[in-house]
């Protein structure tokens, strides 16, 4: 009797192991895991709107800069602890090509055609322009005027007032380098920012950085993107957008799937919604440059007739060759 009953509940233990197994695998299978590059108050969007889609799916959102994402996928392979890369610069995105997976079933046709790019690995998600931004408060604090072009910048007047994104670590950042590289030429660019580093308070690894600098009133100038800057104006943070002659530089920013995940329906599902709706969402609430055909939003204080500046050029070959330059951060 004693035998049987070891033998029954050997069997049951059994069942209970391979039953949590599966249930393991199952738990599994329905987790999404998501790296962006994004700032906070979009992140939060995307994703409370993907939990209330898919509320029997367990979805994570890890931030990283632009530069550490493909930097992990690249040194992690299959192993990364990733499905979706979003919102991430199409440089980056095109650095790790193999690795992502190629969007066949994706609808491509409601986007822009020169956004989209041939081998369809990623869909766009918007248009970053970047701008000059100031705090008034702190200027007149400074008994300081309003800057007027990029040579203005360089007053020794503005010595640690100025704040912007490393290019080395933030896609923001580089395309202010990329524009002024372009429009001054590179060995004028390079000697440009070694003489704006002598009034720059910091180097800020996100995008994101100098604009919160410039609410915190640490500083009275930021670089940084003209999407942000509209949120906190539009939070009644006393900011102001300035364009400088050249315009406004600008690059893309696109969502992806890794190639080791794209045979999970619960990451296409999560993927497509992202990629469609949500970046939608995005375009209407956050970042309204245009990237639809026949969609072209407007956000209240977003400024209009946006004339952007020269950013030929702007390939992953030459931003590695010029990065390698960068030495003022």
């Amino acid at each position: 009797m004693r035998v049987k009953k070891f033998f029954v509940a050997a069997i049951c233990l059994l069942a209970i192991l391979l039953t949590g197994c599966g249930g393991g695998e199952k738990s599994s299978s329905k987790t999404v895991k998501i790296w962006t590059s994004g700032e906070d108050y979009r992140n939060e969007y995307y994703l409370t709107e993907c939990r209330k889609k898919f509320p029997d799916y367990e979805i994570t959102l890890e931030y990283m800069n632009s530069s550490s994402i493909p930097a992990k996928i690249i040194e992690e392979g299959d192993k990364a602890d990733c499905d979706i890369i979003l919102s991430e610069e199409y440089c980056y995105l095109q650095k790790i090509a193999p690795q992502l997976a190629t969007l066949n079933d994706f609808d491509f046709a409601p986007f822009l055609d020169d956004i989209v790019t041939p081998d369809k690995k990623f869909s766009p998600e918007y248009k970053n322009s970047g701008c000059i931004i100031i705090n008034r408060d702190v200027l007149a604090k400074n008994n300081l005027p309003a800057p007027k072009s990029y040579q203005d910048l360089l007053d020794p007047r503005y010595k640690n007032l100025i704040s912007m994104p490393n290019p080395a670590s933030s896609g923001t950042g580089y395309m202010f380098l990329r524009q002024l590289v372009n429009e001054m030429g590179e060995d004028a660019a390079f000697d440009y920012f070694a003489k704006l580093s002598e009034n720059i308070l910091q180097y800020t690894s996100s995008g994101s950085g100098p604009v919160n600098a410039l609410v915190q009133g640490e500083v009275a100038i930021g670089f940084g993107m003209t999407g942000q800057a509209v949120f906190e104006i539009n939070q009644g943070v006393p900011l102001e957008i300035v364009y400088f002659a050249e315009g406004s530089p600008f690059n893309m920013y696109g969502n992806a799937i890794l190639a080791k995940s794209y045979d999970r329906k619960e990451v296409r599902d999560v993927f497509n919604y992202l990629a469609t709706d949500l970046c939608k969402g995005n375009n209407e609430k956050f970042f309204p440059d245009q990237i639809f055909k026949d969609f072209a939003p407007s956000i209240k204080n977003y400024p209009t007739n946006i004339r952007y500046g020269n950013m030929n050029d702007d390939t992953l070959a030459e931003k590695e060759r010029l990065l390698k330059k960068w030495t003022f951060s």
